[in-house]
């Protein structure tokens, strides 16, 4: 392997990520994205902190969270990668854009936005690099008050 096709599979990986929630790939694309178990940071956003999980039960949680949105698009650009043998750190911006049904905005905008960036931690597994952490920072969001529209529909927490 080199630098510069280890570096081009780690930002693919964030191309994957999106998509997972993108075109609802709950099945196929989690395993090729995410070591398991990994680390969640989604604190930012949710409140909750840093979670250990293993890919099964992220999935399940996934798919219940985003299967009210009727649409999400997560553009991640500008990525910094640092490698060191078999571990890397993968910086990026993301803006995300989720959009519920208009009958649940009451009126107003129908898109939770959230801008900010991932700092993540990837590991070279036997199968190729996985995402052994995700840490997400929100830096601005709208539209936060969907959020209550979606937990009373019952998806279980929020991912982004």
């Amino acid at each position: 392997m080199t630098l510069e096709t280890d570096r081009a599979e780690i930002i693919e990986l964030f191309g994957r990520y999106a998509d997972i929630a993108d075109t609802k790939n709950f099945d196929d694309l989690p395993p090729l994205v995410h070591a398991d178990p990994f680390t969640m940071d989604f604190e930012s956003v949710t409140g909750m902190p840093p979670l250990e999980t293993p890919l099964d039960d992220y999935v399940q949680a996934l798919s219940g969270s985003f299967a009210p949105f009727i649409a999400t698009h997560h553009a991640i650009t500008g990525h910094v990668i640092s490698i060191d043998g078999d571990r890397a750190t993968a910086h990026a911006h993301v803006r995300a854009e989720h959009w519920l049904p208009e009958e649940n905005a009451r009126g107003g905008s129908n898109r939770w936005l959230v801008v900010g960036f991932y700092d993540n931690e990837a590991i070279r597994t036997e199968q190729g690099w996985r995402f052994g952490k995700v840490k997400l920072t929100a830096i601005y969001q709208e539209g936060t008050h969907l959020l209550a529209g979606v937990a009373a529909s019952g998806a279980p927490g929020r991912s982004n």
